[in-house]
């Protein structure tokens, strides 16, 4: 029960909703997602290590940058983003994440 109590804190909160739609769909950099969701680096970092903590995500070092990427082991999470993402529509901040997404390629350091 304590690690689904643990999901739902950290689905209260919109920017980690949003890093967890990013990476249910690619691995991504810091600057990335800051790029795509224009919040602030500082910012993007404590979400990326508040949810890496729980165990949502995990990282992978390649070169100088640190990719993160969804923890596939918790069935729920997934099933929830899934649901999220098919309905998109209702959420114009996901909908906008999810199309520039589909633009990133590469990072970028400003």
């Amino acid at each position: 029960m304590d690690k689904l109590i643990e999901l739902f804190k950290a689905l209260s909160d919109e920017t980690r909703v949003r890093i967890l739609i990013l990476l249910y769909n690619k691995k991504l950099c810091v600057c990335q997602i800051h790029g795509i969701m224009e919040e602030s680096q500082p910012k993007v970092s404590k979400h990326l290590a508040k949810l890496k903590n729980m165990g949502l995500i995990k990282d992978e070092r390649q070169e100088q940058f640190i990719y993160y990427y969804l923890n596939d082991d918790n069935e729920i999470l997934k099933d929830l983003l899934e649901k999220i993402i098919l309905n998109c529509d209702n959420y114009p901040i996901i909908k906008k994440d999810l199309n520039k997404l589909e633009t990133v390629n590469k990072c970028i350091i400003k």
